[in-house]
């Protein structure tokens, strides 16, 4: 009996670990500007998705060419999805255009790593899920690329399993 309630626990500790986690809660987040508290690179992975700036959960980077926002997972995963809440007061379109890149690389501050994508448009304070079929790295950069302006959004979920976990 206690055997057959060990082997259950085992089963769901062994599937719970498996299944793909908000892994950037974690992480460490940075971006090529640093604004200030209201806009600090942090705020997009502190697990709060208000889309109102004047709270003090969203990131905003300086007016500049190219602006960028990391986020260093810490070890490397295989990342399922992304799913990024936009602002929701103003400027829906400062991700518009932006590329999603995962890998393990920080050449180029890491804006030379693999694409995931790259996002089209997300509505004024709604959240967009953007799949990478698993795409495995260290770092998750959102980049404006070739574009002189701002970049903004709210929140930034990755959602994956560490890499060296088997199946």
């Amino acid at each position: 009996m206690i055997f057959l309630i060990f082997s259950l626990l085992l089963i769901l500790v062994t599937t719970n670990a498996q299944r793909p986690q908000n892994v950037a809660l974690n992480g460490r987040a940075t971006g090529s500007t640093n604004t200030g508290i209201l806009s600090a690179a942090s705020n997009a992975i502190d697990g709060n998705t208000d889309p109102i700036w004047i709270h003090g959960s969203c990131f905003s980077s300086q007016f500049e060419f190219s602006p960028w926002w990391r986020v260093d997972l810490l070890q490397t995963y295989k990342i399922s999805s992304i799913t990024i809440t936009n602002r929701g007061d103003c400027c829906a379109d400062l991700t518009q255009g932006a590329e999603i890149l995962i890998g393990d690389s920080l050449t180029n501050d890491g804006n030379n790593n693999p694409r995931c994508t790259k996002i089209s448009s997300i509505a004024l304070g709604g959240s967009q899920t953007f799949h990478c079929d698993d795409m495995t790295g260290r770092y998750v950069n959102i980049i404006r690329n070739r574009v002189l302006g701002f970049l903004s959004f709210c929140e930034v979920e990755v959602y994956g399993v560490l890499a060296n976990n088997c199946c």
